[in-house]
């Protein structure tokens, strides 16, 4: 199911202006300020923020009659350019954050197209608030809103004022759009009139109206609109790019629709990144790759890689891997990758040696089709930590995180399954310090042939909270024991067995060594 969001930035122009001049005037009082274009020997009003526009204010208006308004009013020149050069970065931004898919929505937004892109920040409501809370930390007054089309996100996200992200539930965009205004259909001013001398308020009206006779006064664009955004016909956002970015394309003289045939043109693909990865001495960190239907359609499949990469090889399984994903429909007329992220990577003897394979495992590249299968959220190793008790000594970091320098003694080896709790186990033991001959756990008997130990712990008194908090002074002695049947197990007696004060005497089993 795709889905598409559409960033709404009302006051874009004077936003980026302020935003622009903040450092000057850091200390300024904020005055409402609007922007103006010369037009006919007069100046009018371009564009309004905030304030003036609950003044009264509203593009087209004059200089002369806003200033009546507001006489504080400021009126700087309108920079189109530079409003188009700004939101082609916004979304470039985006892109690299959020979506492969992202394109200006000129003049005051931008379109990501995020289908598959919502388990990357753990569900679709997470990534809609980090865009928010991020684009509102830049001082952008702004509404979100997401649906199936993208001329319902668009639509939503103009018409149903929000201060959080809009969320169109899938599948129900026709609903969203019935009560909605014809002008949310992005139809010329002049069209929106004269449906409304009509009587047609609402898109609901239109869409039970016969078509013939409104199609041929108002054009085809009127049910064009209509139809994208029920998704009755496909509205393609073209994606952009920074020019720098290492790029590659194939257009296809015939369409294609199979597996087979997407991981042929993407090895291709593939080759020719590394060809110009290796010119420019830098490694792919992210990738996408980029479906062109007949129909008009894009689609795109985003991988990235745990360390810097142009193993051509390694790259192309990565990309592979996703074309599951992909719903060619009548065919793929033409393949785009895109480098949107490398870092810099230096060069091996092994580049230009044929035959010469890596030796020993290659982590990164375990990592990365793990992380590109189940999201680099779910993917982590343990690591040791500073802590007296074993169950604390244990934390998770990032898969590839560099380490800390701490590590475990290799002269008191721990196990390599440890219970998240230890379990009671009931213990015959001959001496207090001996190793127990016999342990029951979970009902089964296992009779002891060797054991090693005690390895005496001392609780963490130090501790706000749990059994070390809440008693003065505690002991562990942990022993390594071996069973008859070839099982090594670690064990521990809470107390030193001999003084009540260091324990209940109780016997835990806390793991099992491989």
């Amino acid at each position: 199911m795709r889905r598409v969001v559409s960033l709404f930035l009302p006051h874009w122009s004077t936003d980026r202006l302020r935003r622009k001049n903040a450092s000057s005037r850091p200390d300024a009082a904020p005055a409402p300020m609007v922007t103006a274009i010369p037009d006919h020997g007069r100046r009018v009003v371009a564009s309004v923020d905030g304030q003036a526009r609950t003044l009264g204010i509203v593009p087209g208006m004059t200089i002369t009659k806003a200033r009546s308004f507001a006489p504080e009013l400021l009126v700087v020149d309108a920079e189109p350019e530079a409003d188009l050069q700004g939101l082609r970065r916004l979304a470039l931004w985006a892109g690299q954050r959020y979506s492969p898919v992202v394109a200006p929505d000129v003049p005051d937004g931008i379109w990501l197209d995020i289908t598959g892109c919502a388990p990357l920040f753990g569900s679709e409501q997470a990534l809609l608030k980090d865009l928010h809370r991020r684009v509102a930390g830049f001082g952008l007054s702004l509404q979100l809103a997401v649906a199936d089309t993208a001329g319902c996100a668009h639509a939503v996200a103009r018409q149903v004022p929000a201060g959080r992200p809009v969320t169109i539930a899938p599948g129900d965009h026709r609903k969203a759009m019935a009560l909605l205004p014809i002008a949310a259909l992005r139809l010329d001013a002049r069209d929106v009139e004269g449906l409304r001398k009509l009587g047609f308020e609402r898109i609901e009206q239109l869409v039970g109206a016969p078509r013939a006779p409104l199609a041929k006064r108002f054009g085809r664009q009127l049910y064009r609109r209509l139809d994208q955004a029920l998704g009755q016909i496909p509205e393609p956002i073209d994606p952009i790019f920074p020019d720098h970015l290492p790029r590659a394309r194939r257009g296809l003289m015939e369409p294609i629709a199979t597996p087979e045939a997407f991981a042929r043109v993407i090895g291709d693909l593939v080759a020719d990144i590394v060809v110009q990865l290796t010119a420019l001495g830098k490694g792919a960190r992210r990738l996408d790759c980029h479906f062109a239907r007949v129909d008009g359609h894009r689609q795109a499949i985003r991988v990235g890689t745990a360390a810097p990469s142009r193993d051509h090889a390694h790259l192309t399984k990565l990309l592979c891997a996703k074309i599951e994903t992909i719903e060619p429909g009548l065919g793929i007329e033409a393949m785009t990758l895109v480098t949107p992220l490398a870092e810099a990577m230096s060069a091996s003897q092994s580049d230009g040696l044929a035959g010469s394979g890596r030796k020993g495992p290659d982590i990164a590249a375990l990592v990365d089709a793990l992380a590109n299968r189940f999201g680099q959220r779910h993917l982590h190793r343990a690591g040791p930590q500073p802590s007296a008790m074993p169950e604390r000594s244990v934390a998770r970091f990032a898969a590839l995180a560099s380490s800390s320098g701490i590590a475990w003694a290799g002269d008191l080896p721990r196990p390599a399954r440890m219970l998240d709790r230890p379990e009671p186990i009931d213990v015959v033991a001959l001496l207090p310090d001996e190793a127990p001959r016999l342990f029951i756990w979970r009902r089964r008997r296992y009779r002891v042939t060797q054991g090693d130990g005690p390895e005496r712990l001392y609780g963490e008194w130090w501790r706000d909270h749990g059994v070390e908090g809440e008693q003065p002074y505690t002991v562990r002695d942990y022993y390594q024991v071996e069973t008859e049947t070839g099982g090594r197990y670690w064990l521990f007696r809470a107390g030193d067995g001999e003084n009540p004060v260091t324990g209940p005497m109780r016997w835990f089993i806390h793991g099992a060594f491989a």
